[in-house]
């Protein structure tokens, strides 16, 4: 019992000095207007750290200093590493924006004229670059209970079937 005790002190301490880097991506298809819905949760303190470096200027989500430069920066890097794939055949993805949630955004994004998914492949590099450790959590409902992939560095992509 007291070893449990000690382990459990031991991890936590450990957790406090070794950040996780977690996203989470929600993709609902939506039958009745055959589109997908994307909502993609991203901690903004590790976007701008991928970002400045990326841009090679630093990137500020609180107090941007041209936001609709930080949009045009937002939509062009979501974009570039989220793909996905419905029935053999790429999904156009349309970016409308982002919210800030205290210690994240969430990104809001739509493909349409999707049918009805019997195979989806999904592709999502976000953070991967900057963070080794990152780790891309991708839920997909269908119906009512998701089905979910965990994508890493150097295993961006999974596949589901229906």
């Amino acid at each position: 019992m007291l070893y449990n005790y000690i382990l459990s002190i031991f991890l936590l301490i450990q957790s406090l000095f070794h950040p996780f880097y977690i996203s989470l991506t929600e993709i609902k298809y939506n039958a009745r207007e055959s589109s997908l819905e994307i909502s993609q949760k991203i901690f903004w303190d590790d976007l701008e750290l991928e970002l400045t470096d990326l841009y090679a200027s630093k990137i500020d989500f609180l107090k941007p200093k041209d936001k609709a430069d930080l949009d045009r920066k937002l939509k062009q890097y979501i974009l570039q590493n989220n793909e996905i794939l419905v029935n053999g055949k790429k999904a156009e993805l349309n970016y409308l924006g982002y919210e800030i949630e205290e210690d994240a955004a969430w990104f809001y994004f739509e493909a349409k004229q999707i049918p009805r998914p019997q195979k989806v492949e999904v592709r999502n590099s976000i953070l991967h670059k900057y963070f080794d450790s990152q780790q891309n959590i991708i839920n997909f409902y269908l119906d009512k209970s998701p089905k979910s992939l965990i994508l890493l560095k150097g295993k961006d992509s999974g596949k589901l079937t229906f």
